[in-house]
């Protein structure tokens, strides 16, 4: 019966969450454990031996991986643009006096989407058929 999976179902839960709370406090230990294991007499010390370990960035994931790409290539990562008022007005009088879209973005210094979302919100663009 359905109550039955119900039942059967919550105590499940209930045995995951047990697990995840034993795995969270086991690894709380280890990790507590890991400056003493390494031969560092304190957390700050093992902190700052990793961060120099990792090139001094305190930040793993996507984004140390990214800026390690173009570093590797040679190449810059872009800044993000601001787009402010005055970018709006700059891109409405270049679409008026006849520019392309990648014209205006080099131009304004901005990338091409950038361009045609404010084309599109200071209603430039034709409506599709």
């Amino acid at each position: 019966m359905v109550t039955d999976k119900l039942k059967a179902l919550a105590q499940t839960r209930a045995k995951v969450a047990e697990l995840e709370k034993s795995i969270a406090t086991e690894l709380n230990r280890e990790l507590a454990a890991l400056p003493e294991k390494y031969g560092f007499s304190s957390v700050a010390e093992f902190v700052k031996a990793v961060q120099a370990a990792s090139g001094g960035k305190g930040r793993g994931g996507r984004a140390a991986k990214a800026s390690g790409a173009a570093a590797s290539t040679g190449g810059k990562r872009r800044q993000r643009a601001v787009i402010t008022a005055d970018t709006k007005a700059k891109v409405k009088a270049l679409v008026q006096a006849g520019k392309t879209g990648s014209e205006i973005a080099k131009t304004v210094g901005i990338s091409l989407p950038s361009v045609q979302n404010i084309k599109k919100e200071l209603g430039l663009v034709k409506a599709r058929k």
